[in-house]
């Protein structure tokens, strides 16, 4: 086994290979978010300080209905509102309509009752509507060194600003883009987050529009398709936050095209994906090497209607 330094840092590593974040959010669209104030081991869902077989049980029945579950507290703890129940959120970020639910339940065991396959498939589990977005910052140490050293100044700029909206999560990917700030229900990623663009970010979505310099990727779209739409938007300085729709998208070999609406207008976006030429530590702890993915755009193009009807 590879010997691996102990100060060895994943998102400075990132940065100074110059390293592009577009194109690298994770691919989820429906999340469960259950308040712990921790501490999380390495998998928190599966060590943290739940009832025995809580956590397995719940990670087992998520997987299975395809939802991405996910441990969030509040920044300081001390804040924590446990001691009243455990809220849950469950956010599905469907790209034209997405939503967010929540409730308090009294007892972790409860958590086993929720209608997880409803809300893989997108449909309500029963909960209560939550018009309020939540700011997520991966504060989660135990996964990724990045992600508490660079994670928690973020969560505690943001928590002075917007003390609703903000939680600290765990580990939602892309430790070596630390600090990332994951917005729900949309399913937006940013990374490489500092305390004054956390602000800025949050300013930005509130608003209804996105800061494209650290926007890694809408969750909903593979990864090529999330490249696609931050290069279009860069092109056309659009950052209203829904005023992207994608039409289509086909792959062919390592090429993917996404066809995007924007008013009457519609855009095709060319994609190659590969992969580095050279195997690399990409998080702090890891025990092998990878390659990196690259998302190069190749092209973008005004469609006419007729092409766009094809």
């Amino acid at each position: 086994m590879t010997t691996r330094d102990p100060a060895f840092r994943c998102a400075a590593a990132s940065l100074e290979r110059a390293e592009t974040a577009v194109g690298t959010a994770s691919t989820v669209q429906a999340f469960l978010l259950v308040e712990n104030p921790g501490p999380w081991g390495s998998d928190a869902l599966r060590e943290a300080r739940l009832p025995d077989g809580l956590g397995p049980a719940l990670a087992a029945a998520a997987a299975a209905a395809r939802v991405r579950p996910l441990l969030i507290r509040r920044p300081g703890r001390a804040v924590s509102t446990v001691s009243e129940g455990i809220r849950v959120f469950a956010a599905y970020a469907d790209p034209v309509r997405p939503w967010l639910e929540t409730t308090v339940v009294s007892d972790a065991g409860e958590l086993l009752d929720l209608d997880l396959a409803a809300l893989g498939e997108g449909r309500s589990p029963g909960l209560t509507p939550y018009d309020a977005p939540l700011l997520c910052v991966c504060t989660h140490g135990r996964h990724d060194a990045c992600c508490a050293e660079r994670g928690r100044p973020v969560a505690a700029a943001l928590a002075a600003a917007h003390p609703e909206e903000t939680w600290e999560v765990s580990h939602i990917g892309g430790d070596r883009f630390a600090a990332n700030l994951l917005a729900l229900p949309h399913g937006l990623y940013y990374g490489r987050v500092d305390p004054a663009s956390a602000l800025r970010v949050a300013r930005a979505h509130l608003s209804g529009h996105l800061e494209l310099d650290l926007l890694r990727g809408r969750s909903s779209y593979p990864m090529p398709v999330q490249a696609a739409e931050v290069a279009l938007r860069r092109k056309l300085g659009e950052t209203r936050t829904q005023m992207l729709r994608l039409v289509s998208r086909r792959r062919a070999d390592a090429t993917t095209t996404a066809v995007f609406a924007t008013g009457q207008a519609r855009w095709s976006v060319r994609v190659h994906s590969t992969t580095g030429d050279t195997p690399l530590q990409l998080t702090c702890r890891a025990r092998r090497d990878n390659a990196v993915p690259v998302h190069e755009v190749v092209s973008i193009t005004a469609l006419d209607a007729e092409e766009s009807a094809r």
